[in-house]
């Protein structure tokens, strides 16, 4: 009877230290965050529980004389039991909760630029027109292009072009807001979703990433600087005609018109033009808060 609830205990404590484990592991992979410090606060209780096993099993040490005396014991040990189980189970949880994050980013993340891919794109095209259309929301789109991309192929190889699509990419993304969203589009071209910007406002951004794209050197080759420009077209979601495939047909086409102009420019969808001359009027009005503002 001792021999077993002597076992008990001290097999009980050791489960507590096999417990620590795992959730040291967990600890370590979390941000500093609260989440952090509540698993410290859990290990800590399972050292606080573990000093409490031994020190049980220090003033009872072969004290056990009838099987009731067991009850403790076996209550120690299937505590141990679930906390292993519960700690186990958590840093399981855990792992799997971030193999899926990574397949999910891996699912809508194009590898070459980095940003979202065009599988992601579409999805996300309909959930913010849907959205612009039930709360009346403004939506615009940019639709970019790099200026003469088949000239840097052809001069500096596609190891090289890989690398300017790359930086390309991540100018655009740094130049827009959080909730912006940047696509790979196709081939070098990249679209910008822009929510609750308006067409003069898109218009003001657009320009903005067409000046930083060029006046950056995107990678250097040898002793080569390689210097790239982009070609944007601007496109709102029409109250008239909320159909996304319309709006971005519209980007397409005001893109190839910035192509066909002399490029390293941004043109607007030409059934916008007049929507753009309104929404500068009001924004000249209202001392240019409107549409400016957003971006």
């Amino acid at each position: 009877m001792d021999l077993v609830a002597n076992f008990l205990v001290l097999f009980g404590a050791a489960l507590l230290l096999v417990a620590l484990w795992p959730i040291g592991q967990l600890r370590r992979r979390l941000p500093n965050t609260t989440c952090r410090t509540a698993w410290m606060f859990l290990s800590m209780l399972i050292a606080l529980f573990f000093c409490g096993y031994l020190i049980y099993g220090w003033l009872f040490w072969s004290s056990a004389n009838h099987w009731s005396s067991l009850v403790v014991p076996v209550i120690f040990f299937s505590g141990a039991i679930f906390v292993v189980v519960v700690c186990n189970l958590a840093a399981k949880t855990a792992n799997d909760v971030t193999r899926l994050c990574h397949l999910e980013h891996e699912t809508i993340t194009d590898p070459l630029m980095g940003i979202y891919n065009r599988r992601y794109m579409d999805r996300c095209l309909r959930e913010e027109a849907e959205k612009a259309q039930r709360y009346n929301l403004e939506l615009s789109v940019l639709l970019l292009d790099i200026d003469h991309f088949k000239r840097v192929n052809d001069t500096y190889g596609h190891r090289v072009g890989d690398q300017v699509l790359h930086s390309v990419a991540k100018i655009i993304q740094g130049g827009v807001r959080d909730f912006d969203r940047v696509f790979r589009y196709g081939g070098e071209e990249i679209v910008v979703l822009l929510p609750y910007t308006k067409l003069c406002g898109a218009q003001v951004l657009a320009q903005r990433l067409c000046d930083w794209v060029a006046e950056r050197h995107v990678c250097r080759v040898q002793d080569d600087d390689v210097q790239v420009t982009i070609s944007i077209g601007v496109s709102s979601l029409s109250s008239e005609q909320g159909d996304v495939g319309i709006m971005m047909a519209r980007a397409d086409e005001a893109m190839y018109r910035a192509k066909s102009n002399g490029r390293n420019r941004v043109e607007i969808a030409m059934d916008f033009t007049e929507q753009l001359q309104n929404q500068s009027q009001d924004g000249n009005k209202q001392g240019g808060v409107n549409g400016l503002a957003i971006v």
